[in-house]
């Protein structure tokens, strides 16, 4: 386990893990660690992360602002795609960590770093994220993932080992969960939630209100699409971190983007998992509705015949793979078309779409109308179209 490590950029949050490591780091290699934190929207957890890092013997600390980055490339990309894993998550921790991971590989450059380390568990799917991009953007780095190699068995160590040394964390051994945050949505894991039967708390929750708790009287938006990312709310343009943030709150004021669910890890075992992802929930919905005007059949099916291996490459860690690339320019793609308005009423947990249009909409009124079509469709043309998909069929039971 031991490696020749002299410079390491450990990805520090200052939680409970990461602090413990930073200094378990330090013992166990007698490196100079660097510690870098990612902001992509986990608010005030960032306060005082520098004093904590060079305390608790860290040389220095990169607190690096990603939101942009975050939301433009990864999440209006998922948005593009529709992406689910598993017909449910739209992948707010794992969209978030290939921008996380591509950073620090940065950092580690700029520094002359040798190695890197996260605090990720050896039973999750965040070790992989993590790895796969640190592999991907620099081959030859070393990697250090101390929840496979220490000796502490869970957060009852690791609170003793910090009280011991003098590291201050707010965390207890009755904390009832775990939780991941950023722009994009909050995850919530273990504990209390392990039990799949076990509802979770309302008491929770950070970024929705209850559906029935939400306004009794519906929020009603326009939202505007460009190339299938989102510019404009009622007419009012946001660059990509405000925009999000606008919808968040619109969502979560009404009670929108909760799921509750079981997936399967990359790692083989299935986790139960409760999140809040309000804004992006909105934008699944009116990005579909608008591609319903604006997006040929065909290529529409094609799209979304690989949505299950974009979602897969995404949860699993293969942001920075090949055949991703590939799919990320086919979605960019199919895009070109998408630019139009969607009307949606927000009403306690539902996004309901009432209006669409698009100056590419492929919808012709007078083509689908039951009055009279003025002669844009000959309804005779129907009998020899299915005479041709009726004969394989027909000549099943001939003679």
């Amino acid at each position: 386990m031991k490696k020749d490590i002299k410079k390491l950029v450990l990805a520090y949050s200052g939680g409970l893990d990461t602090s413990a490591m930073l200094l378990w780091i330090k013992e166990t290699y007698g490196c100079e660690v660097i510690c870098y934190t990612a902001d992509v929207g986990q608010g005030d957890e960032l306060d005082g992360l520098e004093k904590k890092a060079l305390a608790t013997g860290a040389s220095k600390l990169y607190v690096e602002d990603l939101r942009e980055e975050f939301v433009k490339d990864f999440v209006w990309t998922a948005v593009k795609a529709n992406a689910l894993y598993e017909g449910t998550y739209l992948l707010g921790t794992s969209l978030a960590r290939p921008v996380i991971a591509k950073r620090q590989i940065e950092i580690a450059q700029k520094e002359g770093a040798d190695a890197v380390a996260h605090g990720a568990t050896g039973k999750g799917n965040d070790q992989v994220r993590f790895e796969l991009t640190y592999y991907a953007l620099k081959p030859d780095i070393k990697v250090v993932a101390p929840w496979r190699h220490w000796d502490f068995k869970g957060r009852a160590d690791l609170i003793a080992y910090c009280e011991k040394h003098g590291i201050p964390v707010t965390a207890t051994t009755q904390k009832p969960y775990s939780m991941d945050r950023n722009l994009m949505h909050v995850s919530y894991e273990g504990g209390i939630l392990e039990d799949p039967w076990a509802a979770p708390p309302e008491d929770i929750f950070l970024m929705t209100q209850s559906p029935e708790n939400a306004a009794d009287r519906p929020t009603e938006i326009t939202l505007t699409f460009e190339k299938g990312e989102p510019v404009a709310i009622d007419g009012e343009r946001y660059g990509p971190v405000d925009m999000l943030s606008k919808l968040n709150h619109l969502a979560g004021e009404n009670g929108i983007g909760r799921i509750d669910i079981v997936e399967n890890r990359f790692v083989g075992m299935k986790s139960r998992g409760v999140y809040e992802t309000p804004g992006v929930t909105i934008l699944q919905t009116a990005h579909r509705a608008l591609e319903s005007i604006t997006m040929d059949r065909e290529v529409m099916r094609l799209r979304d015949s690989l949505g299950t291996k974009f979602a897969e490459s995404v949860y699993y860690g293969f942001w920075f793979a090949p055949e991703f690339e590939i799919l990320r320019k086919m979605i960019d793609e199919t895009q070109t078309t998408v630019n139009g308005d969607v009307r949606l009423k927000l009403y306690k947990g539902n996004v309901i779409v009432e209006g669409r249009k698009s100056p590419n909409s492929l919808y012709r009124e007078r083509v689908v109308t039951f009055e009279d079509d003025a002669g844009a469709y000959d309804q005779q043309d129907a009998e020899g179209f299915i005479k041709l998909q009726a004969l394989r069929l027909r000549l099943r039971k001939m003679e």
